[in-house]
């Protein structure tokens, strides 16, 4: 009985030491836990993109969809009647002013300027035996051996000769210009169409259908309309000479040429609200054709040292706009900005940011105020 006392005395004794030693084995390691800070593992930041918010000048422009149309345009029509004879152009050919692009046939009209040629050197010849009698009958009707009706009538038919000589002149000049209306040249610098008559066919000035038309590509004209509410800053922009005017594909992604305003409309489309302007552009490589469709950007005037930031850091809430401030501590704060101009791509903010603060522009979703985060920066293109 005394050696089962002193045995259970002893289990006893060896389970509560165990335990004091796992106890303070476990007070040393939460002491130790406590002296060493816990860093909080990246992987439970949310990651964002960002990007710093700089202050530059910021073209403002206004935007409408616009139509290429040639500078000049012309169809090319015969002037006199005749078979057109000859074709000298190629479908779609550049043309310099004067090129001769097609021919009518010149021969009745080249016989018709022979015939009025031939009728004036016949008028000449009578009016010099005209005024040689004249001459001969001034001397015999001082003797009287002439009468003095046929020295008059012999000076009217000098008279009518003449007369005769100036019609010729003007018959003459008639036919050279029929003649020279059987060339139908290009009137300007441009680009010829599709060939519309073909050889052999009869013309005459009032056929319905032209024998080409040409239209000046160099430079070329976009016209485009804007809201009437743009007129003030139309006007304004063109006092400092003509503004200028860009001209990007039809999904407003790539630029195709930039050329200058020539002028508004001197008035308003009632039945739309919008005011027509015209732009020119020079488009010596040919990216602008008419008839095509561009998106048009007139520039209303240059905001200087303005912050400007991706348009998509942007935020819309309850209370107005907002971005988000990435801070010293990696953390974010909800931030309201007011906004002013916009484009595609950015957005030019009037108050809440001084320019320089980093903001993030993509993984909004997920943050609030206070979040932290773990940063990387955000494409430029």
């Amino acid at each position: 009985m005394h050696r089962s006392g002193s045995r259970r005395r002893w289990r006893w004794a060896a389970l509560c030491a165990a335990v004091i030693g796992i106890g303070l084995f476990g007070l040393r390691h939460v002491s130790e836990a406590q002296k060493v800070p816990q860093m909080e593992p990246v992987a439970q930041r949310v990651p964002v993109f960002t990007t710093k918010a700089p202050r530059r000048d910021i073209d403002v422009f206004a935007r409408g969809v616009g139509t290429v149309a040639a500078w000049r345009q012309v169809l090319v029509r015969a002037q006199v009647t005749g078979y057109l004879s000859k074709i000298a152009f190629t479908e779609g050919q550049h043309v310099k002013a004067g090129d001769l692009l097609a021919e009518i046939d010149p021969r009745p009209y080249q016989a018709a300027l022979d015939q009025a040629i031939a009728k004036k050197a016949s008028d000449e010849a009578q009016l010099k035996n005209a005024q040689l009698n004249l001459q001969r009958y001034a001397a015999l009707t001082r003797q009287d051996f002439v009468s003095r009706q046929q020295y008059d009538a012999t000076n009217a038919q000098v008279g009518q000769l003449r007369a005769a000589i100036e019609g010729d002149d003007a018959a003459i000049a008639a036919a050279r210009l029929n003649v020279g209306y059987c060339d139908l040249r290009a009137p300007f610098d441009g680009v010829v169409g599709f060939r519309l008559i073909d050889i052999g066919n009869l013309i005459a000035p009032n056929s319905a259908q032209p024998i080409v038309t040409v239209a000046e590509v160099h430079p070329i004209s976009v016209m485009f309309p804007l809201p009437q509410e743009d007129i003030a800053a139309i006007q304004a922009a063109r006092k400092d000479g003509a503004p200028r005017v860009l001209a990007y594909s039809s999904d407003g992604r790539t630029l195709i040429g930039s050329g200058a305003l020539v002028t508004p409309s001197n008035q308003i489309d009632t039945s739309t609200g919008t005011i027509a302007l015209k732009a020119v552009f020079q488009n010596q490589d040919d990216k602008l054709w008419p008839g095509q469709f561009v998106q048009a950007r007139l520039q209303l005037r240059t905001d200087r040292n303005m912050v400007a930031i991706p348009r998509r850091a942007v935020q819309h809430g309850p209370d107005g706009l907002f971005v988000f401030v990435v801070n010293p501590a990696q953390t974010v704060s909800r931030q309201a900005v007011t906004v002013g101009y916009e484009d595609e791509k950015n957005s030019e903010i009037l108050t809440g940011l001084k320019g320089g603060e980093e903001i993030v522009v993509a993984g909004q979703s997920r943050l609030q105020d206070g979040t932290r985060v773990a940063t990387k920066p955000a494409s430029t293109s």
